[in-house]
């Protein structure tokens, strides 16, 4: 199977060995993206705007790959602390709409750059 690989400007430059999304048939594997600004590639501040970004960032591959958020399956969230669950399901609300995809959520000890918040995704293409 070819795969092809994603890239935008719209979304953080990849900071280590990988891509932004690989598409595999009809099956989008977007990276975790955590809360950098890829204007500036600099981390937003606090809890809040990390995961906006995180979501922003997601949403630019989506479009990059010609799917939407709409089109996403499986979402894994990375928090590291977990009692800003509620407020992540909160934020998550005003980027997807019901059916929502399946998810995880893990508590994790750290993340890349400092960052409080990642998130990686499976889209489907139609």
């Amino acid at each position: 199977m070819k795969k092809e690989i994603i890239s935008t400007e719209r979304a953080p430059k990849a900071i280590g060995t990988y891509s932004q999304a690989v598409v595999a048939g009809a099956t989008v594997y977007m990276s975790g993206q955590i809360g950098l600004d890829p204007a500036t590639m600099e981390m937003a501040e606090g809890f809040e705007a990390q995961t906006h970004q995180v979501f922003k960032n997601l949403r630019a591959v989506c479009e990059a790959a010609g799917g939407t958020t709409r089109d996403i399956v499986k979402l894994n969230a990375y928090l590291t602390d977990l009692s800003n669950f509620a407020k992540f399901n909160e934020i998550m609300g005003q980027y997807f709409q019901e059916p929502y995809p399946a998810r995880a959520a893990v508590g994790v000890a750290s993340l890349p750059r400092g960052g409080v918040v990642e998130a990686d995704a499976v889209m489907v293409l139609s």
